[in-house]
């Protein structure tokens, strides 16, 4: 019944209360986008990368080919074993590119008599990388010297890729290609293991299909172009004058570029924080527009019904059920305002339109943050004029014109 009475009087007012119901929604929008966006950034700051970045250096080695595929063979030998001479580096290995880097290398894989196309992520690798990123399989083996010379080149994929292509049934041994089945150049892959996850862009990125192949510095046609160093811990940045040092002893005429991975880190999540930070500016001073809007209107409101408020305490209304009346009437409204964003926002996670990006556990939990931050502002905007009507008397409302 309380409700009921509540309800008159706000639906009297509907014209009125417009607007201020268009303030709530336009805010609840904003809080909304805020909280989605910061709410699916921590969930993924909490899933597992695939790899350790403590301990790891990298170095890029930009340089003109050796002529010859002998000499680039010698030229990555003669690396490996002057590095792996340093007392500070404990295991060395050439990849096409580093973790924490803007670089991807996207691909697709394909089953053999079947037309089905599997788009993925995909990174090469000696034999040590997964030794050097301190690397975890789920089942299966890592790529190793016993793959040297064969047909079918060694390659290990993640679980998401692996339910994928292969759903109920494992995906170890199974031979894929890099090309459409029949073409000239498919060459033949044959997974050796299954992987949790690799998100080699770090902690911010979002999970995709994901494969690792094997490059031989023997036989593969491309030299490597990052090196990545485990080294001991505790090693300081002193070290990074010493490597340069003995890089330019192997090679003089190419040029490096030295960082230890958790530096490059620092970066990534600085690079990837800097749209959450530019939206939390954003939407902050919408807000507070919004705040002083809805202050300004529920002011408004207040005093042209000076009248009513004061018919009410004539008949025994006291100062706190007054009070009451105000906020509830505000909270009621922002619910109404709320119910209606909320109709259109679910068809985010419904339809798919944003992915995984507004997954139902992050649009849940981005709705009750939204819906705690616009009840605050609710409430706040209206303590002083509730407390404003509660101090009002009959007296006051009989000499009203």
């Amino acid at each position: 019944m309380m409700f009921s009475h509540l309800l008159k009087p706000i639906w009297k007012r509907k014209f009125k209360n417009l607007l201020l119901s268009l303030e709530i929604l336009l805010a609840f929008f904003v809080v909304f986008g805020l909280a989605l966006m910061s709410v699916r950034y921590t969930q993924l700051y909490h899933m597992p990368t695939g790899f350790a970045y403590e301990n790891v250096w990298s170095v890029r080695m930009m340089g003109v080919g050796d002529a010859g595929k002998k000499n680039e063979t010698a030229t990555a030998q003669n690396f490996q074993r002057s590095l792996a001479a340093l007392p500070e580096v404990e295991q060395l290995a050439y990849f096409n590119y580093s973790p924490y880097s803007n670089s991807t290398w996207s691909s697709a894989l394909y089953i053999p008599d079947s037309k089905l196309r599997f788009s993925i992520y995909v990174m090469e690798m000696t034999d040590d990388g997964p030794g050097v990123l301190n690397m975890k399989l789920l089942e299966g083996r890592w790529f190793s010297a016993e793959d040297e010379g064969k047909t079918e080149r060694a390659i290990v994929i993640n679980k998401k890729l692996a339910m994928v292509m292969f759903p109920g049934k494992s995906a170890l041994g199974q031979v894929i290609t890099d090309s459409q089945p029949g073409s000239k150049d498919a060459q033949l892959l044959r997974i050796t293991g299954v992987f949790e996850a690799f998100r080699n862009k770090g902690e911010f990125m979002a999970p995709t299909n994901f494969a690792i192949m094997r490059h031989s510095v023997i036989s593969s046609k491309d030299r490597m172009e990052f090196a990545l160093l485990k080294v001991k811990s505790g090693t300081s940045r002193a070290f990074e004058a010493k490597l340069n040092q003995q890089l330019k002893l192997i090679r003089n005429d190419w040029s490096y570029r030295i960082a230890p991975l958790t530096d490059m880190r620092k970066s990534k999540l600085t690079e990837d924080t800097i749209p959450l930070m530019i939206l939390v500016v954003m939407a902050a001073f919408l807000l507070i527009m919004v705040a002083f809007g809805l202050f300004g209107v529920l002011w408004q409101n207040t005093t042209q019904r000076i009248p009513e408020i004061g018919l009410r305490r004539a008949v025994g209304a006291n100062s706190g059920d007054i009070y009451r009346q105000i906020m509830t009437e505000q909270l009621l409204l922002s619910s109404i305002a709320m119910l209606v964003g909320l109709i259109f926002l679910i068809q985010l996670p419904l339809t798919g339109v944003l992915g995984e990006a507004a997954n139902w556990p992050v649009f849940f939990v981005a709705c009750l943050i939204s819906m705690a931050v616009i009840y605050g502002i609710s409430l706040l905007c209206s303590l002083y004029p509730a407390w404003r009507a509660s101090r009002l008397s009959p007296t006051e409302a009989l000499h009203y014109e």
